[in-house]
Parts: C-alpha cells; structure tokens; sequence
C-alpha cells in the first residue's frame, strides 16, 4: 500500500490534470492564476519525491514510476496555465512569460520532453538513467524558472 501523502500528490496532480481544460475555460483570470501556483506546488512535490527516492533518502522505489507519470501529466502543456490576462497580482511569473512568448513556450517544452525522458528512464529501470534524466530534467527546470520565474525574496 502507498504511504498516503504520496497517493494523495499523485491524485491531486492528476485532478489538477484532468480538470483543467474547464477551468481555464470559465475561469477569472484570479482562479487561473490561483489554479496555475497549485500545479506549480504538485510539480515541485513530485519533483522533491522523486528526488528523495533518486538519492537514496528514503525506500518508497515502487511510487517513483507514480511521480513520473504525474509530471508527465502536470507538464503536458505549462503555457496554457499561463493565458493572456494572467499576468498581474500575487504571482511568481515574470513578464517575459507574455512578452517573450516564443522562448517561454520552447523552455517549456523542453522540460515537457526532459519529464518524458525521465519517465522512460524509470520504466527502463536502469539507475545511472534515471539518475542522468532526473538531473536532467532538473537543470531543465532551473533554467525556465531563470527568465520566466521571479526570484525568492
């Protein structure tokens, strides 16, 4: 049996999945913004999962598949949770993610395609994959989150 914590992550990124095509749709510009920050929250969880299973930090080795699958999902189209009109009050997005449009869409789906590749890395089930994709995919984060994030205070 799954620990609950992680069979909730899971649920909840794959909710957030599903039901997002309606709720961009009727939402306020306020909701989408509130929506896109709580996908954020479940990409980085599973994220912070999975690398806790990669190091070695903790056994949960049979959920890791789990984490994978929901980034697939989480990550399937990050500049739709960005629409036009989404871009003021308490957000984290920079304005380059409206007014650089083109290299915002590419620096997402090149963290799509790392996701993709680190869930076929752990389908495989060789461990120096999984670890080389899982950086990979870091470092694919770390550089959206450079031009497109706002930083920490």
């Amino acid at each position: 049996m799954k620990p609950l914590k992680t069979r909730h992550l899971m649920i909840t990124g794959m909710l957030l999945t599903l039901l997002a095509p309606l709720a961009l749709s009727a939402a306020e510009p306020e909701d989408i913004i509130k929506y896109r920050q709580n996908v954020m929250k479940a990409v980085g969880g599973h994220t912070s999962a999975a690398g806790a299973i990669v190091q070695g930090k903790v056994g949960y080795k049979a959920d890791l598949a789990d984490h994978a699958r929901a980034l697939q999902a989480l990550t399937r189209d990050i500049p739709a949770l960005f629409p036009k009109d989404s871009d003021f009050g308490e957000t984290k997005a920079k304005d380059e993610v409206w007014s650089k449009r083109t290299e915002f869409e590419k620096a997402a789906k090149n963290v799509k395609t790392k996701v993709e590749t680190f869930a076929k890395a752990v389908q495989g089930g060789k461990q120096d994959a999984i670890v080389a994709s899982f950086k990979d995919m870091g470092e694919g984060c770390k550089a959206c989150h450079k031009d497109f994030r706002k930083e920490e205070k």
